[in-house]
């Protein structure tokens, strides 16, 4: 299976769960499992090729000029975490179905998390750092639905909120290091990134961007001093947590600092940033869940110091540490996803996660008290379980380094933290399950159905079985994920026995100790409540509140709702950059005389110029205006003309008209005067600034008409390639459905969303009392006796057909003479508008057949299915092709797939401009108003041997 299948299947199994929760809940969630199923089968079909140390490439180029490519590889490391992700999300998906309640919305968790899976997937899959940047905010996205599932829960929502901060802020830091290591390769491909290391370590950024890079890493994964809220988002319902803590989010940055070990280890600032940031977590982690009351809490900060034991053995930067590391990834993912799992069983049936309302549920609850057992004795190290082979390994590596000139410093500090993952985890067991039962439970416990305990079941029975077979179940995996973070190959020595090494002794010590912690734990707990420290929440609280407050005090001063402010600063910023750069660049002489001027230039010059004068002086005066910009807009379509660019003229005067009628439509709304409402001095600021920038503008272009360009102008490789390679030669048309057809249709997509927004307002206006108002408004000022003169009626109806005409024929000829789809669309619609002008609202609504929503859509798909044609013919997307037919008796002619794109531009333009004129009219027509006019035969009324017209 491809990897871009393997990687889409979650996203496009996402659509379904929401639909099919119509058909019941064992629908919704089948539907899930069978697109995780799938994609799990399609990786495993992987393996053999990744397990002999082979790596599977596949991409496609998207902009390659700027290092954008769609590119996935595959490799032992991401295998590995592909397999987390989607095993685990199998096993997720089947426990949520018996988690969550009837009263929980579950088509749409699990909409949720297969987007939170494939953007997972997307990371470890990622061969090109653009694409890993996409996939990684989309996992804070994701995850901020998840966490926040429950939204009727306030610490739900904060928790989310708090997640998305401090991920999101990682994220944006982690994006800046990420381009800078791009550029010092040259390169935005990982799988090249990473074989170079030695110019990557070796240039004066490589500081900047590794601090970036793990800002991202250690927001992500919770690593001190990031940590607080990851606790937090244990708000979300127990299947969330379990995935989130065991295979997904939280390894993100585990998987980037392991992905990247190639180029950025090995070095000084390595080892004691990622090495003291790991330990620093692993302790303090440590030392917070043991006092803990709530299971989930309690999980929470567990998961937190086994992440930064991770993070510690990918910090030292020697092979053994990254074999050790990637084994902990097997292992955590097991053991964890068990914990967090048996928890929500034990609160499911309970009603409660408090362990001070807990204790003796070994008799009420056998099978959940074996499961987390088991898990409990892995997390704590004890053997023969998984847990215990990779702790012997990290205890091993840290008794042989050097911190801060101490060979013994990191060696105490873990076994420190060993100590107290040891004692919370033997609280775990004690303190829930162990002890006399108890007749207060909130609810009588019990042992869920085989539904909701098989998926913790089949993960310790893993937890046992890799630990006594370690080398066989899991050796090759973990060889190949190692390889490909050493990039090397490592031998894993997997294995129970080591013999009497100082670890072993380490191990002891922990094991001992975590016992006698437990035992304490009463009096412990007292101190430790009674010692002053930091809330990380608090604090976090109190600077969201300061920021929150600085940004709004910011925005109250800048963004007031003045047009004319925005205007000032924009234009003040613009005069001044432009300035500096006129004082700092260089110029440079002039390459080129000055035209000879005639008098038709000049005319129309000096037209323009006292239009615009007349504008600022009388543009309180809002009709006076309106006349005044129509005169500015014919005189620019003339001076298109005039410098040979027909099609520009074409397309500004009929835009002008268009939009002419639009504004005489909306100010017939408003009043004829604009208030004088500035200031004087505010005045006297704006004409300064405005001449300023004028100035400014026509200085800069000034300057750009009396000098060469130092490189050719693309105008050149238009011309050369508008016949040749879009089949046409008008090259504006080419230009638009061809070299840019991706911005025209993006921009059909725009205007169709601009004009559906208008009708949107004034559906929302016309459904509030403002209609009344409308309905039973007077007018100000007197009416025409006619409202329809029959001349404007009758003139309007014969030239209907005539410029539909002429828009066909603009639009047929737009490939190789000036026209097209945009210029065609604006007629048309001229067309439509004077009926509406001529006849009424309710006489041209009463004869409209399709509406103009549709005309929208039909122009949009059209344009798409265009372009996606282009892929069956493997070209890009877009890509027009153009051939010649001979039909007898007519001569040879061209036919381009340009003018389908061409279509859909129409027929977008003709439904925008329509919906957004007949919303605006809609203001001006009442109901019941009369309609007909008396050129209009109505059959109903004919008697016979009489034609009756109506009067």
């Amino acid at each position: 299976m491809s990897l871009f299948l393997i990687a889409a299947l979650p996203f496009l199994g996402a659509l379904f769960p929401a639909l099919l929760i119509r058909a019941g809940r064992n629908a919704s969630s089948a539907s899930a499992g069978l697109t995780t199923g799938l994609a799990f089968i399609g990786l495993m079909l992987h393996a053999p090729a990744i397990l002999r140390g082979e790596v599977v490439h596949v991409g496609i180029d998207w902009l390659p000029a700027l290092g954008l490519q769609a590119n996935f590889f595959l490799d032992g490391l991401g295998f590995l975490f592909a397999t987390l992700i989607l095993g685990i999300g199998l096993l997720i998906i089947l426990y949520a179905r018996f988690y969550l309640s009837r009263q929980d919305p579950m088509g749409q968790f699990y909409t949720y998390l297969l987007l939170f899976q494939g953007a997972m997937v997307g990371i470890v899959l990622s061969d090109n750092i653009l694409l890993l940047l996409i996939f990684w905010e989309l996992t804070s996205l994701s995850s901020f639905l998840l966490i926040g599932y429950w939204k009727h829960l306030p610490e739900g929502r904060q928790g989310a909120r708090m997640a998305l901060t401090v991920t999101g802020m990682g994220g944006l830091a982690m994006i800046a290091g990420m381009l800078i290591l791009g550029n010092i390769v040259g390169s935005y491909d990982i799988s090249v990134i990473l074989q170079h290391k030695d110019m990557i370590q070796s240039s004066d950024m490589y500081l900047p961007a590794l601090i970036l890079i793990l800002l991202g890493a250690f927001t992500k994964s919770a690593q001190f001093p990031f940590h607080f809220w990851l606790p937090h988002a244990m708000a979300a319902p127990t299947p969330v947590s379990a995935y989130l803590h065991s295979a997904t989010m939280v390894k993100a940055g585990l998987f980037l600092m392991a992905r990247l070990w190639p180029v950025l280890a090995g070095t000084p600032e390595w080892f004691y940033i990622v090495a003291s940031a790991g330990l620093i977590t692993m302790v303090l982690g440590a030392v917070i869940a043991l006092f803990k009351d709530d299971l989930k809490a309690l999980l929470a900060f567990s998961t937190v110091s086994h992440l930064g034991l991770i993070t510690l053995l990918l910090g030292l930067g020697t092979e053994a540490g990254a074999v050790a590391a990637v084994f902990h990834i097997i292992n955590h993912a097991t053991f964890k996803a068990a914990l967090f799992m048996s928890a929500g069983i034990v609160d499911h049936e309970a009603h409660t996660r408090d362990i001070k309302r807990l204790g003796g549920l070994r008799h009420l609850m056998p099978v959940t008290f074996v499961i987390a057992t088991v898990a409990s004795l892995s997390m704590a190290g004890i053997p023969p379980l998984n847990g215990f082979l990779s702790k012997e390994m990290m205890l091993e590596e840290v008794s042989h380094t050097y911190w801060l000139q101490s060979p013994i410093a990191m060696a105490i500090l873990a076994t420190l933290a060993a100590v107290f993952s040891a004692a919370y985890s033997f609280r775990y067991i004690a303190h829930v399950f162990l002890g006399p039962k108890r007749d207060d439970y909130p609810a009588k416990p019990h042992d869920p159905g085989f539904g909701m305990w098989a998926s913790p079941a089949l993960l310790v029975t893993l937890v046992v079985l890799i630990g006594l077979f370690s080398a066989k179940l899991v050796g090759p995996l973990v060889d190949a994920a190692a390889g490909a973070v050493t990039q090397a190959h490592p031998h894993a020595h997997l294995k129970l026995w080591h013999g009497v090494t100082p670890a072993l002794y380490l191990s002891i010590i922990a094991i001992v100790g975590g016992l006698v912690l437990l035992a304490l734990h009463k009096p412990l707990e007292r101190i430790w409540n009674a010692l002053p420290r930091p809330e990380a929440k608090v604090i976090f609280d109190a600077l969201t509140r300061v920021v929150t407050a600085l940004t709004q005090g910011l925005t109250a001063r800048l963004h007031d709702g003045s047009l004319t402010r925005y205007a000032a600063i924009m234009i003040t910023f613009t005069v001044v950059i432009g300035a500096f750069a006129f004082v700092t660049g260089d110029l440079g002489a002039a390459t080129r005389a000055v035209a000879p001027t005639g008098v038709l230039p000049v005319v129309g010059w000096l037209c323009l110029i006292v239009a615009t004068v007349f504008i600022v002086i009388f543009h309180r005066q809002r009709f006076i205006s309106l006349i005044l910009i129509g005169i500015i807009g014919l005189v620019v379509s003339m001076s298109f003309n005039y410098l040979s660019a027909p099609d520009l003229a074409l397309t500004q005067i009929s835009v002008e008209v268009v939009t002419i009628i639009l504004m005489l439509l909306a100010l017939n709304f408003l009043p004829k005067d604009t208030p004088v409402e500035s200031p004087a001095m505010v005045r006297i600021r704006d004409a300064v600034i405005s001449i300023l920038g004028g100035l400014g503008v026509g200085g800069l272009i000034y300057a750009l008409l009396l000098r060469d360009f130092a490189f050719p102008s693309i105008a050149e490789f238009h011309l050369a390639n508008s016949y040749k390679g879009g089949g046409g030669t008008n090259v504006v048309n080419v230009i638009l459905v061809d070299f840019r057809g991706f911005d025209t249709f993006g921009e059909i997509i725009v205007l169709g969303i601009a004009a559906m927004v208008i009708f949107a307002l004034t559906e929302a206006v016309l459904s509030t009392r403002v209609r009344a108002y409308l309905l039973n408004r007077k007018p100000d000022m007197k009416q025409a006796g006619d409202s329809h003169p029959g001349l404007m009626v009758v003139v309007t109806r014969m030239m209907m057909p005539v410029a539909l005409m002429v828009a066909a024929y603009i639009f047929f000829r737009g490939h190789n003479l000036p026209g097209g789809g945009f210029i065609a669309g604006l007629i048309a619609a001229i067309a439509v508008i004077m009926q509406y002008m001529a006849s009424g609202f309710g006489w041209a609504t009463e004869r409209q057949r399709i509406p103009y929503h549709g005309i929208i859509g039909s122009g949009v798909l059209v344009a798409a299915a265009t372009g996606l044609g282009a892929w069956f013919n493997g070209q890009p997307f877009l890509t027009s092709a153009f051939g010649y037919i001979h039909i007898a008796p007519l001569e040879e002619f061209e036919v381009a797939t340009a003018a389908l794109f061409d279509l859909g531009v129409f027929l977008a333009v003709v439904g925008a401009v329509m919906l957004a004129l007949e919303s605006l009219s809609r203001f001006a027509w009442q109901p019941g108003m009369q309609s007909e006019h008396a050129m209009d035969i109505n059959p109903a009324r004919t008697d016979a041997g009489q034609d009756t017209q109506e009067v």
